[in-house]
C-alpha cells in the first residue's frame, strides 16, 4: 500500500526554539539546565545545587569534575585526540592489561558505549563457536526484565516487546526465558543455542541481582552443554557492587564481559572482556570500531581504574550501601502505605513503591534531589560510589521529607 503523503509533509518553515531540532525521544524536565557539576552536586546557572544520586544512570562513577579525571583528561587532549585502531595506542594496551589482571579476561576489546560491548560480545559467542565448528551453534538465551542496550541486536537479546516494537522484524537468533525460571531455562537450550547472556544486577527490570543459586546453577549448564556464559555488567560493574566487578560476589566467572558506563567515569567508553580462547577467534577482520580505545578514552579510564584501585575503597562503596540500605529499610517500616522493600547490591539500590514512581520522582527533584526509575513502579538510586556520608544523611532526609508530604496529601 501507497503512502498518502509526503515524508516532508508539516514541514513549511524552520521555526521554533533550538531544542526543537533535537528528536523527541528523550522527555527532560524543561525547567531544569545543568550549567556544571563537581562532586556529588549538580548546579545551575541560578545557582540551585541538586544532590545527584544518578549519577548520568551510574555513569559518573566518582562524581563531577573528579580532579584526577579532569587532570588526566586534559593533559591527554594537548596530545592526540584520536588515532584509529590501524596505529598502536599505548593507553589502550595499559588499561586492558589492568582489566585483565583483575578479573577472569585474558582479550580486551575497547567500544564507545555498553550496547557496541554487548553487540561485540554477542559476535565473540558466535564467533568462537563458529571457530569450534559449531557452525549451528548460533542462538543465545536472554532473560525476561533485561536490558542491554538499543541497538538491534541488543534488543532483541532483551526481548522486551515494548522496546522491539516495529524495529524487530524477526528473532535475530534470540530466546528468552522467565527471570530465575529453571526449568524454562533447561528447555530453552538446544542443538543451535550458543550461549547465555544475563545481567548479575537488572537494571531496567528492578534492580534485581540474581540469587547465588540460580548463578551457579546457570553456569552448571553452560559446562554441561559447552555453552558461552556471557555477563553484562554494563551497570553493575567497575566497583558498583562492592566488588569490582558484580559476579565476583557469586564465586563464578564468565567467559565474556560487557562494561561500560562507570568505566569512563563520564566520557563515552565500552569495553568487552573474553577469555583467551574466545578473544583469539575475533582475528584481524571479524570486528572494529572507529572510536572505540581511542586515546582521549583511554586516558580516563586508567585514571578511572587508579581510583577504583585504591586500597579500601571497594570496602568504602559496601559500607555505605549498608548505610543507606539500613537507613531506607527504616523509611519502609515508617511509611508502609507509601514503599514497601528495598532492593540491590551495593551502590544500585531500588525504591519499590505504592505510589506512583514517577510521582515520587518529581517531588525528591522538587527538593533538588535527582534520582532514576526503573521497572516495577521502582525508584533508582545510583550515587557516586565516593558519595559522602554527609551526602547520604542529606538523600535520606529528602525522601522522608517527601514521604511525609505524601503521607499528609
Amino acid at each position: 500500500m501507497k503512502s498518502s503523503g509526503s515524508i516532508t509533509a508539516g514541514k513549511d518553515s524552520k521555526t521554533g526554539s533550538a531544542r526543537d531540532a533535537l528528536w523527541p525521544n528523550y522527555s527532560p524536565p524543561q525547567d531544569l539546565v545543568i550549567t556544571h557539576g563537581l562532586g556529588s552536586e549538580l548546579f545551575t546557572a541560578a545557582g540551585d545545587a541538586y544532590l545527584d544520586f544518578l549519577s548520568g544512570i551510574a555513569v559518573t562513577s566518582f562524581g563531577h569534575a573528579h580532579p584526577h579525571l579532569v587532570a588526566a583528561l586534559n593533559e591527554q587532549s594537548g596530545k592526540v585526540w584520536h588515532l584509529s585502531n590501524v596505529f598502536r595506542i599505548p593507553a589502550a594496551e595499559r588499561l586492558a592489561g589492568r582489566l585483565s589482571e583483575h578479573s577472569f579476561a585474558d582479550r580486551v576489546f575497547f567500544a564507545n558505549s555498553g550496547t557496541e560491548a554487548v553487540e561485540a560480545g554477542i559476535k565473540a559467542i558466535r564467533g568462537y563457536q563458529l571457530a569450534s565448528g559449531n557452525a549451528d551453534r548460533y542462538r543465545i538465551i536472554g532473560f525476561s526484565g533485561s536490558f542491554h542496550g538499543r541497538t538491534l541486536a541488543a534488543l532483541a537479546a532483551a526481548g522486551n516487546e515494548s522496546h522491539m516494537r516495529g524495529f524487530i522484524p524477526m528473532d535475530y537468533g534470540f530466546d528468552q526465558v522467565e527471570w530465575e525460571n529453571l526449568p524454562q531455562l533447561k528447555q530453552a537450550i538446544g542443538a543451535n543455542t550458543a550461549g547465555i547472556i544475563l545481567e548479575p544486577v537488572q537494571g531496567e527490570g528492578g534492580i534485581r541481582p540474581i540469587s547465588a543459586e540460580f548463578m551457579q546453577q546457570v553456569k552448571g549448564l553452560c559446562e554441561e552443554h559447552g555453552l558461552v556464559l556471557m555477563m553484562d555488567e554494563v551497570q553493575c560493574g567497575v566497583g558498583r557492587s562492592g566488588k569490582l566487578f558484580a559476579h565476583q560476589h557469586y564465586g563464578i566467572t564468565p567467559d565474556v564481559m560487557a562494561l561500560a558506563k562507570g568505566l569512563g567515569g563520564g566520557f563515552p567508553v565500552g569495553a568487552c572482556l573474553t577469555t583467551e580462547a574466545i578473544g583469539e577467534t575475533m582475528v584481524v577482520g571479524t570486528h572494529g570500531s572507529t572510536f572505540g580505545g581511542n586515546p582521549l578514552a583511554m586516558a580516563v579510564g586508567n585514571a578511572v581504574m587508579d581510583l577504583l584501585l585504591e586500597p579500601g575503597q571497594l570496602d568504602e562503596v559496601t559500607a555505605k550501601s549498608d548505610y543507606l540500605m539500613d537507613h531506607l529499610q527504616k523509611l519502609v517500616a515508617q511509611f508502609p502505605k507509601l514503599i514497601v522493600s528495598i532492593h540491590g547490591l551495593g551502590l544500585m539500590i531500588g525504591i519499590k513503591c505504592v505510589v506512583p514512581c514517577g510521582d515520587m520522582l518529581n517531588k525528591l527533584r522538587s527538593k533538588k534531589l535527582l534520582v532514576g526509575k526503573s521497572g516495577a513502579n521502582m525508584i533508582r538510586l545510583l550515587p557516586p560510589l565516593n558519595i559522602s556520608y554527609e551526602h547520604l544523611d542529606q538523600a535520606l532526609q529528602i525522601i522522608e521529607e517527601a514521604l511525609l508530604e505524601f503521607q499528609d496529601a
